[in-house]
């Protein structure tokens, strides 16, 4: 297992692991327990909650994904233009990741 991501709070941990998952990257979140005893513990790199990837394969991906989020990930941000499905040619808002109308998944060129 490999450390991908040392997030600020439990929130953020899960917001990433959710976000691995969703480009198929299976993940865990270690170290929120500490967070409810931030003041008395120092919070390093070592007791903020942290991701951590089960196959040690994706690091790449998954760093490049994590990566994306830390810069802001501008071409998923609201206010960009509008993308359209390769599947079923619908039209969709920038903050939607799938396809209302038939379900797939944005495509990165989208």
């Amino acid at each position: 297992m490999k450390k991908v991501y040392i997030a600020k709070h439990p929130t953020e941990a899960h917001l990433i692991k959710g976000l691995l998952e969703s480009y198929g990257i299976s993940c865990e979140v270690r170290g929120e327990a500490l967070f409810g005893v931030r003041g008395e513990v120092p919070m390093t790199a070592d007791t903020l909650p942290s991701v951590w990837l089960y196959d040690d394969d994706d690091f790449e991906k998954a760093r490049a994904i994590v990566a994306d989020y830390d810069k802001g990930d501008k071409d998923h941000a609201p206010g960009k233009s509008s993308w359209k499905c390769k599947k079923c040619g619908e039209v969709l808002e920038p903050q939607f990741t799938e396809c209302w109308n038939c379900g797939a998944k944005r495509s990165h060129d989208a």
